[in-house]
């Protein structure tokens, strides 16, 4: 079944996946993308590394690696967690990274759940690796969401804010009007510290599920660490299935650390800086004929292309994302990180090269 609802512009609902969308294109991501050798633009991890600060602290459990991860420890960080976002511990539960927490969602057992598209596509590929169906609901085109669009029957609604890969930042108001007596409304905010000021983000309040990573900001890809903010009853629900110590000590460390106000506060001047730096890419990128930047507040650019950039960027050794596999983009869409200024400047050259020649 299918179904069309009328807004701004039309904006269509369909069950299940996009043609051509399978499991294996559903969990394609940037990593993949990379090898030796080429440019990264292609992965939204800021930084070669963590800071030094953050190293040394993890460093220093090292010698607790030969016992279990604790109680007490996952306690602890729970605890930061709350104290980080006005929360009560209770409705913290911390994760191997947002993704372990995609991969829990089907023990919410939705019998409707919606995704908002174009978005991060692990959670539907969790829903649809678990033999549930579900409805896309696809954003208009400036690609924010229009509330009424999503299904009234859904007892699940997954979006993104800011999306990925479109860096759409939807208004927080947008994201309350989904809320309703009997359904989940899960937030994917990883990229939301990302943002100066993190606003529109409900990480602070009740109602909403939410998911943060410390990915991005902290350059822990390798880590495995993240974090869900919700009611307990929720909570308790999502974390049936996991396993006795789902979460490593150093990950619960790395959770503690980053939640406290010295760490808080240095994200928060990192999101400055690369605000600034998108601004400068995104402008830069923009004077490139045959470059459409889209708008949006994340760390990371979505652009329309011709076809075929994606693989001359890569010929010229730069990998970007390609975002064919995300429903309701083509192959004249990529996705590219933020970067400072100096090595930006190469992604804007080569493009400048490749569309030139494609022009003649």
């Amino acid at each position: 079944m299918a179904g069309v609802t009328e807004g701004p512009e039309e904006i269509k609902t369909t069950v299940s996946a996009s043609p051509g969308s399978t499991l294996d294109t559903l969990r394609h991501h940037g990593d993949v993308e990379t090898a030796p050798g080429l440019v990264d633009f292609a992965v939204n991890v800021q930084g070669e590394a963590p800071p030094p600060w953050l190293r040394d602290r993890l460093a220093a459990t090292l010698g607790d690696l030969a016992r279990y991860p604790t109680a007490e420890h996952d306690r602890r960080a729970r605890e930061a967690v709350a104290r980080r976002h006005g929360r009560d511990p209770a409705e913290v539960l911390i994760l191997a990274g947002s993704a372990e927490g995609f991969a829990l969602i089907p023990a919410l057992r939705p019998r409707h759940a919606a995704v908002v598209h174009p978005g991060f596509t692990e959670p539907e590929a969790a829903l649809r690796g678990a033999g549930l169906p579900v409805t896309h609901v696809l954003t208009r085109g400036d690609h924010r969401l229009d509330p009424a669009a999503v299904p009234e029957a859904a007892d699940l609604v997954v979006v993104g804010n800011p999306t990925n890969p479109t860096g759409v930042l939807h208004p927080a108001a947008d994201l309350r009007a989904l809320l309703r007596p009997g359904r989940v409304l899960l937030v994917d905010e990883a990229f939301a510290d990302a943002v100066p000021g993190e606003p529109e983000s409900l990480a602070g309040e009740p109602g909403a599920l939410v998911f943060r990573s410390l990915t991005k900001t902290w350059a822990l890809a390798g880590l495995r660490a993240g974090y869900a903010l919700g009611d307990p009853a929720v909570l308790a629900r999502l974390a049936a299935p996991r396993p006795h110590w789902p979460v490593g000590t150093l990950a619960l460390e790395a959770v503690i650390a980053c939640s406290e106000p010295a760490a808080v506060a240095e994200a928060k001047a990192l999101a400055r800086v690369l605000a600034e730096h998108r601004d400068r890419q995104a402008a830069a990128l923009a004077a490139v004929p045959g470059v459409e930047v889209l708008p949006g507040r994340a760390p990371y650019l979505l652009l329309k292309v011709p076809e075929g950039t994606r693989e001359r960027l890569r010929d010229k050794g730069i990998a970007v994302r390609r975002c064919d596999t995300f429903p309701g983009l083509g192959a004249d869409h990529v996705r590219v990180a933020v970067r400072e200024p100096a090595r930006a400047a190469v992604l804007v050259e080569a493009l400048r090269e490749i569309l030139v020649g494609v022009a003649a």
